[in-house]
């Protein structure tokens, strides 16, 4: 029989609400073209906003501002702005993105085996 001790507990407050460690990773990678763009610009050692836009011709320049910012908040993404003219900007995946990204390519990868199977 398994010592009950040696598990670990879930995250409580002091009232008994307990939370889930994924919360917050689960809900910025759910959120539209999450997880397309950590794995669009972790192929590439860094990428400007216009060829981001370019691999997601569906998804509004909006929703991929707003997904890069969230990203960068969220320390997945740094942003670099050039001091040039005309400006320069460019988007990259920090260690922690490139974490995300190698955790998340098994599930991309079946998700391509069963894209036949699954109602979109």
């Amino acid at each position: 029989m398994a010592d009950s001790t040696s598990q670990s507990s879930p995250t409580c407050d002091v009232d008994g609400t307990c939370y889930c460690p994924l919360t917050g990773i689960i809900n910025t990678l759910s959120r539209k073209y999450a997880m397309q763009l950590i794995s669009i610009i972790g192929a590439h050692e860094s990428m400007r906003f216009a060829e981001i836009e370019a691999h997601l011709s569906k998804a509004s320049t909006s929703t991929i501002s707003k997904r890069l910012s969230e990203f960068e908040n969220a320390g997945i993404v740094t942003r670099t702005q050039y001091d040039e003219i005309p400006p320069r900007v460019e988007y990259a995946l920090t260690e922690e993105g490139y974490a995300v990204r190698e955790r998340l390519e098994p599930l991309l990868e079946w998700a391509a085996t069963r894209s036949d199977t699954i109602v979109q």
